[in-house]
């Protein structure tokens, strides 16, 4: 245990915390030059278990060139370290306290910060926008030490870095569906860009657009309405008409209307985009594809059938080819293909896509993941369509307890579900 660490030093010296402190002090004197380096590094992780896969980045990072195993070992020997399962290891915060006080002594203090925050920021890019269960285990560890980079160490992040972390930790919770801890992120992103380079840069802009695109995901439209259209303006003004970011902006904004049923705003933006993306990135791009299923929908909702039914198909081989079978976005262009089938009562088209799809969500995302709410919902109508109510309300009923439970009662989509099951049992056969 951690606790034991400090009791093991107080044994070294007189009892109580400056016992602590001078037997911290002994250890400390005795230690090479490189063991004391090492514990600094290690100081600047936050107080969570760390992996040592992250100290071997940071220190690679740092241009610590020497054995990490050999000294890791010494600072587990002295208790300064404490050794936990998995290749995992943890500070104890009195000891962390003492050691960040001996790392503003190194003449090297600034390069392992420094090294400690690209080592992070890698591990930030690395977080996709919509994470699968298998991505967010690799990620979970790192997150605690993504934190402490993006609260305690942001002057140590380069221009270029200064809103990775905060891009990396959102994806990581908005991408679960956790939008109420992913919020905080969003809003320290624009905070931080602000305060660093003021209102006109690019990363203002991306801040923008990403805390957008946190109030739509939470149904807060009118919020995100404004951030994208100042988002939009400002791409332009700062990085030409021309930039790839542009139709970015564009499809977000278009998305935005298209959830709100103001189609004739969102059909113009959405083949703006389209075009853009294509000119700018090349056909055989995932932006392509996802402008592509966007349209698509927007199409089905305005029954423009066959218009949609070639996008979807399009789209959904777009993905399988550029990002393999087994991925999120796979998932939700066959839900969407099932809506059109759906759409035109085409029920034994619909169902096989929606049961896939709703397998590849609880496969990839979890069972409790926004997105099995819309699927099992979805999934729910089709049966109710047919009049096959004893299937579809357990199904309703599931989506209303995970929508109610990630995304709370006042959200748009728990509104519908709940809706729904109220329109099956009013309605349902006796």
């Amino acid at each position: 245990m951690l606790a034991d660490i400090l009791a093991r030093l107080q044994k070294q010296a007189s009892a109580g915390e400056s016992g602590v402190a001078a037997a911290f002090e002994l250890n400390w004197q005795s230690l090479e030059p490189e063991t004391q380096k090492l514990a600094c590094l290690l100081s600047l992780f936050a107080l969570a278990p760390i992996p040592w896969s992250l100290v071997e980045s940071a220190a690679s990072s740092s241009d610590l060139e020497f054995d990490l195993k050999a000294n890791r070992t010494t600072l587990v020997e002295r208790y300064l370290l404490q050794e936990l399962a998995d290749d995992t290891y943890q500070v104890h915060e009195r000891i962390q306290e003492l050691l960040r006080q001996k790392l503003e002594e190194l003449a090297e203090a600034d390069e392992l910060k420094h090294g400690f925050c690209q080592a992070m920021v890698a591990v930030a890019k690395d977080i996709p926008q919509t994470p699968t269960l298998i991505e967010i285990a690799q990620a979970t560890l790192a997150i605690p030490h993504l934190g402490e980079v993006a609260t305690v160490y942001q002057a140590w992040l380069s221009d270029d870095d200064l809103i990775s972390p905060f891009i990396g930790l959102g994806r990581f919770y908005e991408g679960q569906g956790a939008y109420t801890q992913a919020l905080p992120w969003r809003e320290q992103s624009l905070l931080a860009a602000r305060k660093r380079f003021g209102d006109e840069h690019p990363s203002v802009v991306t801040s923008l657009n990403n805390l957008a695109g946190l109030y739509n995901s939470q149904g807060s439209y009118s919020d995100a309405e404004l951030l994208l259209i100042q988002a939009l303006e400002m791409r332009k003004r700062l990085l030409g008409d021309e930039h790839p970011s542009v139709p970015t902006s564009l499809n977000n904004l278009a998305l935005l209307y298209d959830s709100q049923g103001k189609y004739s705003e969102a059909e113009p933006l959405y083949i703006e985009a389209l075009a853009m993306t294509k000119r700018l990135l090349g056909y055989e791009h995932p932006s392509v594809a996802t402008i592509l299923n966007n349209l698509a929908f927007l199409y089905n909702s305005q029954g423009r059938y066959s218009e949609a039914e070639a996008l979807y198909i399009q789209a959904l081989a777009m993905y399988k080819r550029l990002l393999g079978d087994e991925h999120p976005d796979v998932a939700t262009s066959l839900n969407n293909l099932a809506g059109l089938y759906d759409s035109q009562e085409r029920y034994s088209d619909a169902e096989p896509l929606y049961i896939q799809a709703l397998a590849m969500y609880k496969r990839l995302l979890g069972d409790e993941h926004p997105s099995v709410a819309t699927s099992l919902n979805n999934l729910a109508f089709l049966y109710k369509s047919q009049g096959r109510y004893s299937d579809a309300e357990p199904l309703y009923i599931q989506a209303l307890e995970i929508a109610e439970k990630q995304l709370g009662e006042n959200h748009p989509n728990t509104i519908s579900i709940g809706k729904n099951l109220e329109y099956l049992r009013q309605n349902r056969q006796p």
